[in-house]
């Protein structure tokens, strides 16, 4: 029989991980690069799904992050959350992510999946939950933002998938893509 916990937290670490390894290999400016008209980049989804993370892990259970984050404490009305400023590197976004995710992980270890927590940011009457609902909520989290980082990336450099070895996807060479995607292509213009 298998323990819940450790399998709700493995997933958890599997996205994470993925996500995490969208950034590798690309030059500081393509990690900033917003690719969507809402500025999605990648930097940005991992320095939102850190913060994310310390804010459920951490207040939620009264754990208290020991480290200010002003893109939350000023308002977020610049929405910093989502991007890394100019004077913000990439070893500094990737180095919160790693004690945002520590900081969690500490909080699942100490604590049973029954443990009740309140989310303060939520309605009053939503606001009770559970390790085990914070784990399913904060893993469909990062795996959503996970899969946003899946579409930058390949826009970027053409890489998906989970890992570097693993891209989900059957194994063809650019001449099979392309005429797929230009089948697809077809499909959308003549379909009813």
């Amino acid at each position: 029989m298998t323990d819940h916990k450790d399998d709700l937290h493995q997933y958890l670490r599997d996205a994470r991980d993925a996500l995490l390894w969208k950034l590798d290999g690309l030059s500081d400016q393509d990690v900033r690069r917003p690719l969507t008209p809402t500025g999605t980049n990648l930097l940005g989804l991992l320095k939102h799904v850190a913060s994310v993370a310390v804010g459920y892990f951490g207040e939620v259970y009264d754990r208290p992050f020991p480290e200010p984050m002003p893109w939350i404490e000023d308002g977020g009305e610049r929405n910093e959350d989502m991007y890394a400023t100019a004077d913000e590197s990439r070893e500094q976004i990737i180095g919160f992510w790693h004690r945002a995710w520590a900081h969690a992980d500490a909080t699942i270890a100490a604590l049973p999946l029954d443990a009740a927590g309140r989310v303060p940011w939520w309605p009053p009457e939503r606001g009770e939950i559970t390790l085990h609902r914070l784990l399913c909520h904060m893993l469909e989290e990062t795996a959503r933002h996970t899969g946003h980082a899946d579409v930058v990336r390949e826009l970027i450099d053409g890489a998906v998938g989970r890992r570097a070895n693993a891209g989900n996807l059957p194994q063809q060479d650019e001449r099979w893509w392309a005429d797929y995607r230009d089948h697809l292509e077809e499909i959308a213009r003549t379909a009813r």
